[in-house]
């Protein structure tokens, strides 16, 4: 009986423990499905699910045609977790991988054992950045475990400097000077997400990745130059700032009808590909901000304004005096010694005589002369915009002192840009009309949306009239001046003048140093384009003769590489003496 009941005992006591098992696995199995469950999957989750960016590509900038000027490429960099790899040693299967991955890369398979073994319980390292895609989808077909691949954008400017001045490039940081700068907006692409899952070794398992949000790509940015001849402005330019041992150097050309810059050159300049080689006074583009005293290509513009006023006609004569005395004492004079000359205003302006400029600016009031240089475009940014451009020096009347009232009109106490300069001669051969200089087309979006840049409206600076008859006389300075032995172009009528500055030094006023220019439009009959050539600081040639050559050179390019039509009839013969 006793023994009976012990057995009974003994079976209780053994179904109560297992009760007291069963009721403790069910408690913890409640905990675990049902109060931790969202934490435990969530965990799981991260531990197995990776979040990854998707790059867009950054749009590409195009010269007129379409050739490309900057684009972007993916390059790949190989990640690793030398924990993981290092798992079971430096195995003959590792050493094996890491020697077909060198193969394809270009590497040393023992610095790439290096890599992984310097820090072996890392779980990130890189084994080579910035691959291309041909060597990346390689390297990943190897299917080796604990590799990981991550795309980095790269920007390519695939004509190095030709352009590189006014394409700018992108840092670091993003987009730093020029276009890249100008048109970040719609250059500029949006990255996208997604996720992938992968094993404990840290491989993605194939099929897993879902897409969260698709990247977008940048629009297209069509600039108005000709690359074709943006290349020959370049070399043109560069070979005459050496040979004259000048400081810097720019050239423009600009399509007269509308106002489109086709070329637009600085010496030195900028690879966007290498900028850290390029001087700092070279990373922008020093046509838009560098102003500086532009000398006797004023003289055109000043003359025009008298000729739309009215007050004065190409065959109004003047005396030129040898020196033209200020009642304040100071003393204007030409580049040469001369007794008092008899000048119509064309024998003025093609001989750039200052005292004969002084002599008739004088019929126009000093306020109607600086509303003129307002409406050329003088003292004001233009419509490009483009990046730290300088709106130059253009002192209003108030501030004028002493001779001021006659130098301004021939370049000197006023300061501009090549690109401003540029207008005025665009606004010559235009008829008296100044366009608004453009330099970007537009922006084509991924999905074809062209969005153009907004119109500026032209202004109407001086009468047709005006503008034909200065175009007219500058013909004579190829015909009768000092340019008629360099500057003529067989077949075309060209109009053109020089201009000679003066470099003021701060404390010191005026030194040797010259800025040196040639500006000028063709054919005169039917301007086209217009071209300018300026060389800062040159050593040795200090007189516009150091440009005269590389403005023929410019301007025959351009009227051959757009098939302008010769011209038909001779240059009118103006009067300029009496």
């Amino acid at each position: 009986m006793n023994e009976r009941r012990r057995a009974q005992r003994r079976l209780t006591v053994t179904l109560l423990a297992l009760f007291a098992i069963v009721a403790v696995f069910s408690v913890r199995l409640v905990d675990i499905q049902v109060v931790q469950a969202s934490t435990l999957n969530a965990d799981a989750a991260g531990k197995r699910s990776i979040n990854e960016i998707t790059y867009g590509t950054r749009g590409s900038i195009v010269d007129s045609d379409g050739t490309v000027l900057a684009y972007s490429v993916n390059r790949y960099d190989i990640k690793v977790a030398p924990n993981i790899l290092l798992k079971r040693g430096v195995t003959e299967r590792l050493t094996n991988n890491l020697a077909d991955i060198a193969e394809l890369t270009g590497q040393d398979p023992d610095d790439l054992l290096k890599i992984l073994t310097d820090d072996p319980e890392s779980n990130f390292a890189y084994l080579v950045k910035g691959i291309d895609t041909e060597t990346f989808r390689a390297v990943r077909n190897l299917n080796i475990a604990g590799l990981a691949f991550e795309p980095r954008p790269t920007r390519l400017y695939p004509n190095g400097a030709i352009a590189g001045n006014l394409v700018g490039f992108v840092g670091t940081d993003g987009a730093q000077a020029g276009t890249e700068l100008m048109e970040d907006e719609c250059l500029a692409s949006t990255n996208g997400t997604s996720i992938y899952e992968r094993s404990a070794d840290g491989v993605r398992l194939p099929n897993s990745t879902v897409t969260l949000e698709e990247p977008i790509d940048g629009g297209t940015v069509r600039l108005t130059i000709d690359s074709d001849l943006q290349w020959f402005v370049q070399q043109a330019l560069a070979e005459q700032a050496i040979a004259t041992k000048s400081d810097w150097a720019t050239a423009w050309v600009v399509r007269v009808k509308d106002g489109h810059i086709m070329a637009a050159a600085d010496w030195p300049t900028v690879d966007p590909n290498d900028v850290s080689s390029a001087p700092r006074d070279a990373l922008g583009a020093r046509a838009f901000t560098t102003p500086y005293e532009p000398g006797s290509t004023f003289k055109a513009m000043s003359m025009a304004m008298l000729l739309d006023a009215g007050v004065a006609a190409p065959d109004t004569q003047i005396v030129a005096k040898g020196r033209f005395e200020l009642p304040t004492g100071e003393v204007i004079s030409d580049a040469w010694d001369h007794p008092d000359l008899n000048y119509t205003l064309a024998g003025t302006l093609v001989n750039s005589s200052n005292t004969g400029v002084a002599a008739l600016v004088d019929r126009l009031s000093q306020e109607a002369r600086y509303e003129y240089m307002e409406r050329f475009g003088v003292g004001s940014r233009t419509a490009v915009g483009f990046a730290g451009e300088s709106a130059g020096i253009s002192r209003p009347v108030s501030d004028w002192q002493g001779s001021d009232r006659y130098n301004i009109m021939f370049g000197q106490g006023v300061s501009a840009t090549t690109a401003q300069v540029a207008g005025i001669y665009q606004t010559l051969g235009n008829g008296g009309v100044r366009m608004p200089l453009t330099l970007i087309e537009g922006c084509e979006l991924p999905d074809g949306t062209v969005q153009k840049a907004e119109p500026v409206e032209p202004v109407r600076v001086v009468s047709e009239y005006a503008a034909d008859s200065i175009v007219q006389i500058l013909e004579n300075t190829v015909t009768q001046g000092g340019l008629s032995q360099t500057v003529q172009i067989p077949g075309y009528r060209i109009a053109a003048k020089t201009g000679t500055a003066e470099v003021a030094q701060p404390g010191i006023g005026y030194g040797s140093d010259r800025i040196v220019s040639v500006a000028g439009v063709a054919p005169a009959e039917d301007p086209q384009y217009a071209v300018i050539v300026t060389l800062g600081l040159p050593d040795t040639i200090k007189t516009s003769a150091a440009a005269a050559p590389t403005f023929s050179k410019i301007m025959s390019q351009t009227l051959t590489t757009f098939r302008v039509t010769p011209s038909t009839e001779p240059a009118p013969q103006i009067p300029l003496t009496w």
